[in-house]
């Protein structure tokens, strides 16, 4: 049996980063992965999906080159070439990852990883002993048990579809469903975004949430809230034909369950192992990432944090440097900025208003809304801008940033670094501004909101 320092079983962005940093600090250290080397982000999620993102945007980039003088003509979009030169590129990371783990001397494995016990992992035939295991498997896509959900696809299926679907019915309020809506919408699909619930994108500020609706339906998107599918049938010519809650009857092509996300955990251990989870198979681990089984650790989307590739490197990092220099782990959730990729973005960081009423914070809001420079020029006059500004009353920090916009992602990172560093009100007021730009905006706030 071979004998390591820390056997890593997950080959994704978290479990790699620990694995490569602790190598080259000196552990013996092996990596197990059973899928995709790079993990959800790289395979089935950020990267792939950003890509699809660039390529939904040339649709709105040509009807507005056309108000600017270009004599511009658009015609299909052509899935499978795309889908070729979205495989390269996935390969070539996955590469990458393969060879960073090489370098730093890690120990690689492919194969599903299953814990024996506290120090013994068994890949098919082989069985490896560890002084420490790192679970970091990811999620994996949940569907509900809905009759007829097995003729459904998710997010790992999106991405392969050998054809772009002519008609698609998305289900699900979340940052995946709402992206992919408006994603394939771009490419020339007709979509129909299904939730169950009233309002969308739950944990985001409400004012960016509600403003999100009329952006939604107005980039072409059948936006069905507060309705739900009950049973889904095939036809004769293989559509799907789906029945909803509230009556009514839908057919389409396809039909895309985003629903959320579970721990990959399932059959990962043994019975005789004491790990605790959540209800959700989530692996619930102390202050240092700890499970309730000595030696055993998790990190990244199995602890049901923040399921965000940033945080899995970074709680990697901070793991190491536990084991390595027994320093505190100190991760600060409540300040991770993050984007929505639709169409325009959304990105925030920080405090929700309704996070400060629920704890009681005096705050002030400072807002904008207006038309982006570019549309006085197209016919996209529906397309607004909006950011907003949650400020403590008390000690004039500045506690949150949330804005709808082109690129908002780009923009709000900024904002991160500078409500990290503990920033003022004053300490905006004071920076100047970058003309035109949408991002000067955020240093002119003037005049708080009435509430």
């Amino acid at each position: 049996m071979d004998n390591f320092d820390l056997i890593v079983i997950g080959g994704g962005s978290g479990g790699v980063r620990a694995a490569r940093v602790a190598a080259s600090r000196g552990y013996k250290v092996a990596i197990v992965e059973d899928t995709h080397w790079g993990g959800t982000c790289v395979n089935v999620g950020c990267v792939p999906k950003k890509l699809m993102v660039y390529a939904s945007h040339f649709s709105h980039e040509m009807e507005d080159a056309r108000a600017f003088g270009w004599s511009v003509e658009s015609g299909e979009f052509d899935w499978p070439h795309f889908m070729k030169k979205k495989d390269a590129e996935i390969s070539r990371l996955n590469g990458i990852y393969l060879k960073l783990l090489d370098n730093a001397g890690v120990t690689i494995i492919d194969g599903r990883g299953f814990i024996e016990d506290a120090n013994t992992v068994v890949v098919g035939d082989n069985k490896y002993s560890a002084e420490r295991i790192l679970i970091a498997v990811g999620g994996e896509p949940f569907k509900p048990n809905v009759p007829g959900s097995e003729h459904c696809i998710t997010s790992d299926q999106i991405f392969f579809l050998p054809e772009r679907p002519k008609s698609i019915v998305i289900v699900g309020g979340g940052f995946i469903a709402l992206e992919f809506a408006c994603i394939l919408a771009g490419m020339g699909s007709a979509v129909t975004l299904l939730y169950r619930g009233e309002l969308f994108l739950r944990g985001f500020d409400k004012d960016i949430r509600e403003r999100m609706v009329g952006m939604i339906e107005n980039s072409g998107i059948d936006l069905r809230l507060s309705t739900d599918i009950e049973e889904i049938g095939l036809s004769g010519e293989g559509k799907k034909n789906i029945r909803l809650t509230d009556g009514g009857e839908l057919e389409s092509d396809e039909v895309f369950y985003a629903t959320g996300r579970i721990p990959r955990t399932k059959d990962l251990w043994s019975d005789q192992l004491d790990i605790q989870t959540s209800k959700q198979g989530a692996v619930l681990v102390d202050d240092n990432f700890e499970s309730s089984v000595p030696g055993i650790y998790a990190l990244g989307d199995v602890v049901g944090r923040m399921a965000l590739t940033p945080v899995a490197t970074a709680e990697a990092m901070a793991l190491v440097d536990y084991w390595m220099e027994a320093k505190a782990v100190d991760i600060d959730y409540s300040i991770i900025p993050s984007a929505v990729f639709t169409q325009p973005n959304i990105s925030s960081v920080g405090m929700t208003e309704d996070h400060a009423i629920e704890k009681g914070i005096p705050y002030a809001v400072y807002e904008t809304d207006f038309k982006h420079l570019k549309h006085n020029l197209t016919d996209r006059s529906s397309e607004r801008i909006y950011m907003k500004m949650l400020v403590h009353k008390e000690t004039d920090k500045v506690l949150g940033v949330h804005a709808i916009a082109p690129d908002a992602g780009e923009m709000i990172q900024g904002a991160a670094v500078a409500i990290t560093a503990g920033a003022t009100k004053a300490d905006f007021d004071r920076t100047i501004g970058i003309h035109p730009t949408m991002a000067e905006e955020l240093v002119t706030l003037r005049t708080a909101r009435d509430s």
